[in-house]
């Protein structure tokens, strides 16, 4: 089992650099990307894609006007980005090799919804990796 993304497994945090296009607008980490679609304007995405780092974007996410469908949306706009990341070869190779092996965003800042802590938590992000892999690996055979 992975049980956090940190050291060797860094890659499959949002928060580990790697360019992707989501709608248009170009995102320097799946964070920013993230944190930019809860919002349907423009130029607040925009804004959040030259953040400096994940950091800045997550907390410009926390305060930007919602969209109203949001809680409808946020795990396919999470899957969308994230294999727009998984999807680049280098990331799919890391990807592949975590095998079978159970990915959990482990964390501390208690966040139960993408990830666990504690031992308690929906591990949402993880599922979305372990399919994401599950996926990639269809296509490779």
């Amino acid at each position: 089992m992975v049980s956090e993304f940190q050291g060797q497994y860094r890659f499959l945090s949002n928060f580990y650099p790697c360019t992707i296009t989501y709608e248009d607008i170009e995102y320097p980490t799946t964070e920013h990307a993230y944190q930019a679609a809860k919002t349907l304007d423009i130029e607040k995405r925009k804004y959040i894609s030259q953040l400096e780092t994940p950091c800045q974007a997550k907390r410009a996410g926390k305060n930007a006007k919602l969209r109203s469908d949001w809680e409808d949306v946020k795990l396919k706009v999470m899957y969308d980005i994230c294999k727009l990341k998984f999807t680049k070869p280098n990331f799919a190779q890391k990807l592949l090799k975590t095998g079978n092996q159970e990915l959990v965003e482990g964390n501390t800042w208690n966040d139960i919804f993408w990830g666990r802590c504690k031992g308690r938590g929906s591990n949402h992000l993880g599922k979305i990796l372990m399919r994401i892999r599950e996926e990639l690996s269809l296509v490779t055979k």
